[in-house]
């Protein structure tokens, strides 16, 4: 059985270029937790060393129930390894091609807010994607959390970024082509690209994204309609568009600006269908009011 730490090392949740999740058990606490390992190819580089430390702090520093948390760091073999919060239920990934339009629209507002938080610290998370995105299901109703910081800069550094990096599916414009900056904008293409995702089980640009699908056709330059047969609610075509769109000012312009929108356009538009004739209250209230009226109609007759 293999250890790191005091650390039980269970099952690999997923792995990466850079390093691997693993689900743990922790026998002092008696508790499970998420265990991220950087990958042995990279243990001597210093500067990936550092981004990956600086990822641990970054998760730690950000106290949010919206956001992974991490309890621990150390090292062994000499490779480095922090420990995090054990989230049960999977990620976003697993609910695409699996959602009512209704949840879809529900779990992609939670997780603009899940991005707004790390906005609010001041960082551009430039990896938003189904995988990076936890759901909780220990809440009612399940809750999504954003992890996975390990691409996450500073806005304020955002500016002087030279080097690419994220999922091109879910890249901005901007930042696929490094184009003078970025800020939070880019996470909002994102989370479009990722409710787009959620509604429809497929990917708004194909698996390159809009930089190859521009590449390669340059006169591209508008957003992908959602298929007609599609039942949402009024507006949220609109805002799809918008989120996707190349020019960053036609987003919206905060991560909360779009869950809010998505919320709002939603709002009260997947109730259940209610019967068009009068409800049971009605009728029984109507029945009281007759029988009232009877009664003194009956007492002024005397």
């Amino acid at each position: 059985m293999q250890k790191l730490g005091r650390y039980v090392l269970e099952d690999r949740l997923g792995a990466g270029s850079f390093a691997t999740v693993w689900k743990a058990y922790d026998p002092e606490l008696d508790t499970d937790v998420a265990v991220k390992v950087l990958a042995d190819n990279w243990a001597s580089n210093a500067d990936v060393r550092e981004r990956f430390l600086a990822e641990a702090r970054l998760l730690r520093r950000i106290s949010s129930p919206r956001v992974v948390r991490v309890h621990d760091v150390g090292v062994q073999d000499d490779r480095p390894y922090f420990v995090m919060d054990y989230v049960r239920g999977g990620t976003l990934a697993e609910k695409v091609g699996h959602c009512r339009p209704a949840e879809a629209l529900r779990l992609a507002a939670e997780a603009g807010y899940a991005v707004q938080v790390l906005h609010a610290a001041g960082v551009v998370h430039r990896d938003i994607k189904p995988s990076n995105l936890l759901l909780d299901a220990g809440r009612t109703p399940t809750a999504v959390l954003v992890a996975d910081l390990g691409s996450a800069k500073q806005l304020a550094d955002a500016s002087g970024l030279t080097v690419t990096t994220g999922t091109p599916a879910y890249m901005a414009p901007e930042q696929a082509f490094r184009s003078g900056g970025f800020d939070g904008r880019a996470d909002v293409y994102a989370l479009g690209v990722v409710a787009y995702e959620l509604l429809t089980g497929r990917k708004p640009f194909g698996p390159g994204g809009r930089a190859t699908l521009t590449a390669e056709q340059p006169s591209v330059s508008s957003s992908p309609a959602l298929p007609g047969e599609l039942e949402v609610p009024s507006g949220i075509h609109t805002l799809l568009h918008a989120a996707l769109s190349a020019d960053p000012d036609d987003r919206p312009g905060t991560a909360q600006a779009f869950a809010d929108a998505l919320r709002s356009r939603g709002a009260g538009e997947w109730a259940p269908a209610r019967s068009s004739g009068p409800s049971g209250l009605v009728v029984w209230l109507a029945a009281v009011a007759v029988f009232l009226a009877t009664a003194v109609l009956s007492w002024w007759g005397r």
